[in-house]
């Protein structure tokens, strides 16, 4: 099964990924939370499929991630490990999981990689969590990081807004980035800081970088799906491009099956038995 951008339709490893680096390909990355919509992701050809502790916000309508347990992040990725054939699969360790101790970590990483059968793990943090990432790539399993913006800690940074713009929290960004890379992890993910440290970033280290709202001089993106297929309104942020209207769509489809129930135009005599 090959996308349509794809030749090589071998599954997608994490070894692969930093073969794209090396090679100068970029990464295409996006989020998926249930079977129908990975099935789909996989076919058009992407590399990754991140099940993002977003889930929280584009499908239960939380205004945090915070809320997301383990058991409901488990149920999203084990919806989507069964779509997808080809890409590699990541799966978002929710709050609270991880940041406590390391031997905690380490035991609901295990738990969500038997129970979901996704190929890797991303951990939001840096040098606060470098232990529990160590433990957990010493047990076998892959870790993404995930620096910049992390949303589990809206509430101790107050906002959504830019982050690493001063050179004090830049210069922290790239010792965490640093760190990640020597505690193991095979990529990190940096999320809405200047395109010019997230350039920095990706050219000192060997990993891949994956970007949201970091500029396109990173080694891959990635964005949230519903976000990009434009099936949400109001959220509008600068580094979003939207590929279609499908809140338009659904909705005027929706709006004209309506109609023809009403007007008992649906079924028709070509539509029954």
């Amino acid at each position: 099964m090959a996308g349509y951008l794809v030749e090589d339709a071998r599954k997608v490893t994490t070894l692969r990924l930093q073969e794209m680096k090396q090679q100068g390909e970029k990464i295409a990355m996006l989020t998926a939370y249930d079977y129908t919509m990975a099935q789909m992701l996989d076919h058009a050809g992407l590399d990754a499929i991140l099940i993002g502790d977003s889930a929280s916000n584009v499908m239960a309508g939380n205004k945090t991630t915070l809320p997301m347990t383990i058991d409901q992040m488990i149920y999203h990725a084990t919806s989507v490990v069964r779509g997808v054939k080809r890409a590699l699969v990541i799966c978002d360790m929710p709050f609270g999981t991880y940041q406590i101790n390391p031997t905690e970590g380490v035991r609901n990483a295990v738990r969500i990689m038997q129970e979901s059968g996704c190929d890797a793990l991303k951990l939001e943090g840096g040098i606060e969590i470098i232990e529990t990432v160590k433990r957990i790539v010493e047990t076998g399993i892959p870790v993404m990081g995930h620096l910049g913006l992390t949303p589990q800690s809206i509430n101790k940074f107050g906002t959504f807004g830019v982050r690493a713009k001063d050179e004090a929290e830049a210069a922290k960004l790239l010792d965490d980035a640093h760190a990640l890379e020597k505690a193991g992890c095979f990529g990190i993910t940096l999320e809405k800081i200047p395109a010019t440290l997230a350039r920095q970033v990706a050219r000192e280290l060997h990993i891949p970088i994956i970007g949201i709202g970091a500029g396109n001089e990173v080694d891959g993106q990635v964005l949230v799906v519903q976000d990009m297929l434009g099936m949400s309104k109001g959220f509008n942020p600068k580094f979003l491009r939207r590929y279609a209207d499908l809140y338009t769509t659904i909705t005027d489809s929706v709006g004209q099956y309506v109609s023809d129930v009403k007007k008992v135009d649906f079924p028709n005599q070509q539509e029954e038995y």
